[in-house]
């Protein structure tokens, strides 16, 4: 028997209901962005609760090698037609902005996937529906940190990656496993993260002292990456089109087939998907198909 559905207000409130006065309750930082940890934080302030960061995430530890394997699939670049602008001239126009802010921050740390997938022109597809890749990215005036795993980066990326090295264009390869030390060391020089606190995971974020960290909701790359040039507002108008050709034959299908009493709800998901697959340049859905009726 399924018991009756629980209507929560917030998280914060349930934890107070559900954890004694004195009790601690354990977060894995690397699963919290900076904003939704201060959430939490806020809710309790005051409440004789303690929020404590856990290293070791328990989950990780219960799995045991029952664990999902890690993403394998290949990072690719995106071909050059369906970018706005290099790489390098998107990271030329980062810097530019850390040299005009009047706090002169001395880097920029990305912890959103589709920061550095957009900042590089990357893709990958270790997120059902969403064409990012397990990375982080810490970006100075004279360097460039990525932090992947360097063996699933297609030849052509990696290619793109370290053309311009050594140099100011070159693209440090590094393991995704050891962004938190390299940051942690980084931080000892006298220099300025600057960040987007909505984004950023609280485990990055809790190894730079705050007198370095120049905060905003969003980082620089996410702004830049809103607003779309004149060459990315005609691609996303040309993939708009190709998806209304294969709706426009799935809608033809229908008319067809319905009367038939021969498709349920799964069948024309099923078919939808297919006509859209086989449009130019897809890679995939952006969620799976919500098919219903009546």
């Amino acid at each position: 028997q399924l018991s009756p559905a629980v209507w929560i207000e917030s998280i914060g409130l349930w934890i107070l209901e559900a954890v004694p006065v004195g009790g601690n309750i354990s977060l894995d930082p690397f699963l919290f962005s900076i904003d939704t940890w201060n959430s939490y934080s806020r809710a309790l302030h005051g409440s004789g609760r303690t929020l404590l960061p856990i290293e070791t995430n328990l989950v990780d530890q219960v799995w045991g090698d029952q664990r999902p394997p890690p993403a394998s699939s290949e990072i690719y670049s995106l071909p050059e037609e369906f970018t706005g602008s290099s790489w390098q001239e998107k990271v030329a126009g980062i810097r530019q902005q850390m040299e005009q802010h009047i706090r002169r921050p001395t880097a920029v740390l990305l912890s959103g996937l589709e920061e550095t997938a957009w900042l590089f022109n990357l893709r990958g597809d270790d997120i059902p529906y969403n064409p990012v890749f397990y990375s982080y990215t810490l970006m100075t005036n004279t360097s460039i940190s990525l932090f992947v795993d360097e063996q699933r980066l297609s030849a052509a990326a990696r290619e793109s990656l370290q053309a311009g090295c050594p140099g100011l264009l070159c693209v440090e390869l590094q393991e995704y496993g050891q962004a938190r030390a390299h940051l942690r060391q980084y931080v000892q020089g006298n220099v300025t993260v600057w960040l987007g606190t909505e984004y950023t995971t609280y485990g990055l974020y809790s190894v730079i002292p705050q007198e370095k960290l120049l905060e905003d909701s969003y980082s620089p790359v996410m702004l830049a990456k809103a607003v779309k040039n004149a060459k990315e507002q005609e691609l996303l108008r040309a993939a708009h089109v190709r998806d209304a050709v294969a709706v426009i034959q799935y809608l033809l299908w229908l008319e067809k087939v319905v009367p038939q009493g021969q498709v349920d709800e799964f069948s024309a998901a099923e078919h939808i998907n297919a006509l859209r697959r086989a449009q130019g340049h897809n890679r995939g859905l952006s969620f799976q198909t919500i098919s219903a009726s009546g």
